[in-house]
């Protein structure tokens, strides 16, 4: 036993680059992860993990910067063998398609009554776009590589045909649906396989660019409600309805959840960029502030407290998060450093029932988990992919007790017994030796030393999987993910590179170096909820 923690030890070392490397010899201090596997607090989808495709154009442009290059829905080269191997990975991954312009995007199909031309840049329009069309070509295209890929398609539907400006600034009047039904009757027809229609795009609350009032937006949902129940109606798989893609705002959200009731849409949408705009230069310090990331746990949890309140059925999704708007900010929100911000989501959203969570971007702009030129994986879909494969859907409550810098969250392990817990250490100069014990009656009340309480299993010869996350060279600015001391990057053939684990002792607490992040899998780890 004691030659495979050193063997696991002097592998991390060796392997490790120059940056993390000196991470072994950094100060240590322990602290104790404690999970309750009594029972779960929170439950996600079997497919958590989203990504959302954009329709900006290439001459999308921030502070001087054009990102999305050829990223957008009308123009993504979908015969590239990454971005497919990157989407099969997850079989499913959700997309989501949509974003700013998805208000002016109009659909060539036979009720269009002008031709069908793309996005023209205009300063002095919303957005600094025309309209643009969705030609049906470059949607049979698109649904072809849905297809291929596996993915689970939620398409965000142009909301603002048919408004008019009110005195209060807002938009009014009843959604004119005509083109919408249009595409869903097109889609439907064809065979075409939609996991959900979601309507508009941050027109909720003071919305961007526009706003729509709670009321008139619950009378537009339960119009799309019925239209996909009159299409889909001999359907066993019929589309969810989605709603409504915009910042949390609390009146706004309960009054568009009372007003669709009796017969509540499925899935309540909330977009997340809390770290404010993507120039901003201190963005690694929010990143790094464990109270900044705490900066949403007051949506998450009041939003959870709208739908138990109300009795609905209705789930919370986030459908879209990049972290900081206008494109994110290269180097920052495309770098190792953003896992921490992400995998922190991912886990804190998780704990008050969020069933998807859709980052912005799967690719295009300065945040997406592909490179836009090159379709590489930056850190995040790494971060993603290593998620969904190890963290199963019911979530268990965790708290660590040590520094403040240490986020640790656990779910039941996917597909194999016991539990994966996920620790991220946000500091720069402290190694923390992480001890795992239960809560509540089971644990015993007791810790063996520095290791693990609750699993009699975790002495003789037991061991557990640990997948170590570090930047390449120990540069938080590094595109250049490693797993393990080894850094990850896709085949010659564009196939995406195995993610395999270390084995350590079971017994031997989990050392999660400075500037890192560990999930590690504790098979011995006795939870009732997960069995």
């Amino acid at each position: 036993m004691g030659l495979r923690v050193l063997g696991a030890a002097w592998l991390l070392a060796a392997l490790l680059p120059l940056g993390a490397a000196a991470a072994v010899a950094a100060p240590e201090q322990t602290g104790v992860a404690a999970v309750d596997g009594r029972r779960a607090i929170a439950s996600t989808a079997e497919d958590f993990i989203c990504a959302t495709l954009d329709w900006w154009p290439p001459d999308k442009c921030d502070y001087g910067t054009c990102a999305w290059g050829r990223a957008g829905l009308l123009n993504l080269d979908l015969s590239n063998k990454v971005l497919l191997n990157a989407v099969r990975a997850f079989s499913p991954l959700k997309l989501r398609l949509g974003g700013s312009l998805q208000d002016k995007v109009l659909y060539g199909t036979g009720d269009l009554r002008q031709p069908c031309t793309p996005f023209v840049k205009n300063e002095s329009e919303m957005f600094g776009f025309t309209k643009g069309c969705l030609p049906l070509r470059r949607w049979d295209e698109l649904n072809a590589f849905f297809q291929k890929s596996g993915a689970k398609i939620v398409f965000g539907l142009n909301a603002m045909n048919g408004r008019v400006p009110l005195p209060d600034g807002s938009m009014g009047g009843p959604w004119d649906y005509t083109n919408a039904a249009s595409l869903i009757g097109y889609t439907a027809g064809k065979g075409y396989q939609i996991h959900g229609w979601e309507l508009g795009n941050e027109l909720s609350g003071t919305g961007v660019g526009a706003r729509i009032g709670a009321g008139q937006y619950a009378s537009d949902v339960i119009t799309l409600k019925k239209i996909v129940d009159a299409i889909y109606r001999s359907n066993p798989s019929k589309p969810l309805v989605l709603a409504p893609g915009g910042f949390f705002d609390q009146g706004w959200f309960t009054e568009l959840i009372v007003k669709t009731k009796p017969n509540p849409f499925n899935v309540i949408t909330h977009h997340i960029y809390n770290l404010g705009a993507g120039r901003d230069t201190h963005l690694i310090e929010k990143i790094l502030n464990p109270s900044v990331l705490d900066n949403m746990l007051s949506a998450f949890s009041n939003l959870q407290g709208i739908l138990k309140s109300t009795g609905t059925s209705t789930v919370a999704w986030v459908g879209e998060a990049g972290g900081a708007y206008n494109s994110g900010h290269h180097l920052v929100t495309d770098a190792f450093v953003f896992s921490f911000w992400f995998l922190d989501q991912l886990g804190m959203s998780a704990k008050y029932d969020t069933k998807t969570y859709c980052r912005q971007s799967l690719i295009g702009g300065n945040y997406g988990l592909l490179n836009t030129t090159t379709f590489q994986p930056n850190p995040d879909y790494y971060s993603a992919l290593l998620w969904h494969r190890l963290m199963g859907t019911k979530v268990l409550a965790t708290t660590f007790k040590g520094t403040k810098m240490i986020r640790a969250y656990a779910h039941c392990a996917r597909d194999s017994p016991g539990i994966t817990l996920l620790l991220i250490n946000l500091s720069g100069s402290t190694k923390i030796q992480v001890s795992v014990t239960q809560t509540g009656a089971a644990a015993g009340g007791h810790n063996h030393g520095a290791g693990f309480a609750g699993f009699p299993a975790a002495g003789g010869g037991a061991t557990r999987d640990e997948y170590h996350l570090t930047p390449k060279g120990g540069d938080l600015q590094s595109q250049v993910m490693m797993l393990n001391g080894r850094a990850l990057a896709t085949g010659a053939d564009g196939s995406i590179p195995r993610l395999e684990p270390v084995k350590v002792d079971a017994a031997q607490p989990i050392a999660v170096a400075p500037y890192s992040a560990v999930f590690a899998r504790i098979p011995h780890f006795q939870a009732p909820a997960c069995s």
